[in-house]
């Protein structure tokens, strides 16, 4: 043990040594703001020149401000953009105009006054294996590779940004699998493997005699209890317990049994969920830590090209069928999935849980969740700056509303086509808010159709008048093209769909082939 002691000892005389010989001279480089996430709003609203900003309503009916919930008022501009009619006023009869005019046109839109525009210059990422771990998920043998993609910070090295990304990968299969990025927290590995016995007694021996260097007195403690174990092994699955009922299953174990891999990408590694965090991640490290620019991207953005990043490594493990990589989220992460999947065209599947104001449900709908949620409440660093304007009541361009976006939610579907998107939801009475409009986001589905016919892809099977169609019955998935609607009978959450999704996405994907 004195010798392990030893090497950690000197391991860390050498690093400290090294650390202090290479400094990090921050006088070389702009300061790092550090600003509240309330005076990085204030500064947005100066640099765009708004005096005013109307609030955000609020989701509880009981309150003076409540959210309209009222059918008749949530439409005062009824007429979306079409996504098929060019900006000089020429319509969009075939692929070849969509591809090389209307489609750029769209992008350029989201960009500008939406979701931001990525930096001209992004530094690369070098993707790691952490660790490689051999377990068992109900069953089902499986590889884990923890990841980390080290973003290159030597122009600006005062912010550090490593994503941290987890593949899971079944092994009782012949050929490399499909599988779906998930946008989520932190991951852990699901099932680690344990040592044996005897090496667990290693490991214990060895910690009672560090804890005993450390504090003398424990001895006494551990001679008393000589049996007693500090470190001890998780319960082993039991591989004679009957299977799992169907309706036991986790999104993760269905993708599993069904042949599929899943990769779970941490998005606070890439970039904070809040305002404060704007001058560090990746959008502070491209930026040098100063305050973003009313076109710069926000963290809806971040996260999608963070997935991007992530997706480049999946093209590198043979384990995974880099041609049938999709990807999921819910809530704010849902509408990071539909900003993935719009802006990188390599993704070949979506599953959009619901994303509410910002994801599949237009933003000039008054129903919920508006636009002075996301514009002047704590989720405006989702959005582009520029974003701001349209929750703006004074300023020096006068007053926006959501009716005045050129573009709208319809469209950021459209831009998906004609690769496969599933848009879930559940029901208010278990959860899933009627906040997030369940029937705004089926009218841009509807009204989506358009592109992805013309593109020569399946859309819900219904007319695509989305003032006329009505919202299909709970557990009624329309699922026969490549853009597909089911709302579950659960709350918030897509794991009610998963067993939906999977067999549909494996279809839709044998399609895209």
């Amino acid at each position: 043990m004195k010798k392990y002691l030893s090497l950690f000892l000197l391991l860390s005389m050498v690093y400290a040594s090294v650390a202090q010989n290479n400094p990090i001279d921050s006088s070389k480089y702009p300061k790092l703001t550090m600003f509240t996430a309330q005076q990085d709003h204030d500064n947005m609203k100066q640099q765009l020149r708004i005096t005013k900003l109307r609030p955000g309503r609020s989701g509880s009916d009981s309150s003076p401000d409540h959210a309209n919930y009222d059918e008749a008022l949530a439409n005062p501009c009824p007429q979306l953009p079409d996504a098929l009619t060019l900006k000089n006023g020429n319509p969009v009869t075939d692929a070849s105009t969509w591809w090389k005019q209307r489609r750029p046109e769209l992008l350029e839109d989201f960009e500008k006054e939406v979701y931001g525009r990525l930096p001209k210059h992004i530094p690369s990422v070098r993707w790691t294996v952490k660790a490689v771990d051999r377990e068992m998920i109900n069953r089902i043998p499986v590889v884990v590779k923890m990841l980390v993609g080290h973003v290159d910070n030597s122009a600006y090295p005062l912010i550090n940004v490593d994503i941290n990304m987890m593949l899971v990968v079944p092994t009782n299969v012949k050929a490399s699998v499909p599988v779906l990025m998930m946008f989520s927290g932190r991951p852990s590995f699901p099932a680690p493997a344990q040592p044996m016995p005897d090496e667990m007694e290693k490991i214990n021996d060895a910690f009672k005699s560090m804890m005993i260097q450390q504090d003398p007195s424990l001895k006494a403690i551990f001679d008393k209890y000589p049996a007693y174990q500090p470190i001890t092994r998780l319960p082993a699955p039991n591989f004679f317990a009957p299977p799992k009922a169907d309706s036991e299953l986790t999104p993760q174990e269905r993708l599993l049994a069904a042949g599929w891999g899943y990769c779970v990408i941490e998005t606070n590694s890439i970039q904070a969920d809040n305002g404060a965090g704007l001058t560090r991640g990746i959008i502070g490290l491209c930026n040098q830590g100063q305050p973003r620019k009313p076109e710069d991207w926000g963290s809806l953005r971040a996260w999608a090209w963070g997935a991007a990043r992530g997706l480049d490594y999946l093209e590198t493990d043979p384990l995974v069928d880099a041609k049938k990589v999709g990807i999921e989220g819910v809530s704010r992460y849902g509408k990071a999935a539909l900003v993935t999947m719009a802006f990188e065209s390599r993704f070949a599947v979506g599953l959009i849980g619901s994303s509410g104001k910002g994801g599949a449900t237009p933003h000039r709908r008054v129903f919920g969740e508006a636009v002075e949620n996301l514009s002047g409440g704590g989720e405006y660093h989702w959005m582009a700056g520029n974003y701001l304007k349209y929750g703006a009541e004074e300023s020096s361009f006068g007053r926006k509303t959501g009716c005045d976006l050129k573009v709208d939610s319809h469209e950021l579907i459209a831009l998906c086509a004609p690769r496969a998107v599933f848009i879930s939801y559940g029901i208010p009475e278990k959860g899933d808010a009627k906040w997030l409009d369940q029937t705004g986001s089926y009218m841009a589905t509807v009204a989506a159709g358009s592109v992805f016919k013309l593109l020569g892809a399946k859309d819900l099977g219904v007319s695509n008048d989305y003032m006329k169609e009505k919202m299909p019955p709970v557990l009624t998935g329309l699922l026969d093209g490549q853009l597909a609607w089911r709302q579950h009978d659960g709350g918030h959450t897509d794991a009610p769909n998963f067993s939906t999704f999977i067999p549909w996405a494996s279809k839709m994907l044998i399609y895209q082939k």
